[in-house]
């Protein structure tokens, strides 16, 4: 239960990837994991470093990645996992119900009901929302423990955003279904970081201490020097993102943590912690929106 980097999660620059950039639409590009083939997934916000929002496919395959343009053999469909057929279909209905094509996004959102009664997670999710909106508050008192009963990790969002004296970390996490193997265990997940430097001072990222907790309670602290090799500085009003990965032996969890700053305006400041707030790990997803 590692963390591990996973460098060519950011700084995409395939000649279809720049094709894209700008645009806001779902759009579907491969990279390879070793000697296999991915597809991954890119959604809005495509003027950003990181380039993939959602990568799906068979299992195996090496740790290093290495982006690769052009189209595949099988349907990207095909290969989605359960949450990622999720995100689709709700981002889907809502381009319906913007264009006004009503018949098709009400067909959406009866898929969607069913997808969610099929998944006791989704639709208790679903219930205690229903209740909050209504303020039956008991039921969704009685929704919020079943819920901490079954999966205790999921009333965490799949994205996190702390700042600490001017500095701002943002996360957010998704299952990677193409190197996990569920029936050994194992499940992978990668994650995506923004530091923004909304201070008035430079600072410099020394150290990094992720807590990583499974789904059975274990937890494992994991401590490194910088990130993906690197101690950047980040000037003030810039920011720095990298991605990596992080697999799990259950198929829900959390991550927390904090970086080690210091601010190198002045000589001999002391070292500060950034703190990094706790997010999901899930084979489901939610709706959290990629920044």
């Amino acid at each position: 239960m590692h963390a591990l980097s996973v460098k060519a999660l950011s700084g995409f620059n395939v000649t279809r990837w720049e094709k894209l950039q700008g645009r806001e639409s779902c759009n579907c590009v491969e990279f390879e994991i070793g000697k296999r083939t991915r597809v991954g997934w890119v959604f809005k916000d495509l003027t950003r470093r990181s380039g993939i929002v959602a990568c799906v496919g068979g299992g195996g395959g090496g740790e290093s990645m290495s982006s690769k343009s052009g189209t595949g053999g099988s349907s990207p469909s095909s290969l989605f996992s359960r949450s990622q057929t999720y995100a689709l279909l709700k981002q889907q209905m809502e381009v319906a119900a913007k264009s006004e094509d009503y018949k098709e996004a009400a067909r959406i959102r009866d898929s969607l009901k069913s997808f969610e009664e099929e998944e006791p997670i989704l639709r208790l999710r679903r219930l205690m929302k229903e209740a909050i909106a209504e303020e039956r508050f008991e039921d969704a008192t009685k929704y919020r423990d079943e819920l901490k009963e079954i999966a205790p990790h999921s009333l965490l969002k799949c994205s996190s955003d702390a700042t600490t004296l001017g500095v701002r970390v943002q996360v957010r996490s998704v299952y990677i279904e193409g190197r996990s193997q569920p029936s050994k265990g194992q499940y992978f997940y990668a994650y995506r970081v923004r530091i923004t430097n909304n201070s008035d001072r430079p600072v410099q990222l020394l150290r990094r201490h992720w807590i990583i907790t499974d789904g059975n309670g274990k937890t494992e602290n994991v401590w490194g020097i910088g990130v993906i090799g690197e101690q950047p500085v980040i000037l003030p009003k810039t920011g720095f993102e990298y991605s990596s990965a992080c697999p799990l032996s259950t198929p829900s969890g959390r991550m927390e943590g904090d970086f080690e700053m210091k601010h190198i305006d002045r000589v001999g400041s002391q070292t500060f912690n950034v703190a990094i707030a706790p997010f999901s790990l899930t084979t489901l997803g939610d709706d959290s929106e990629s920044f």
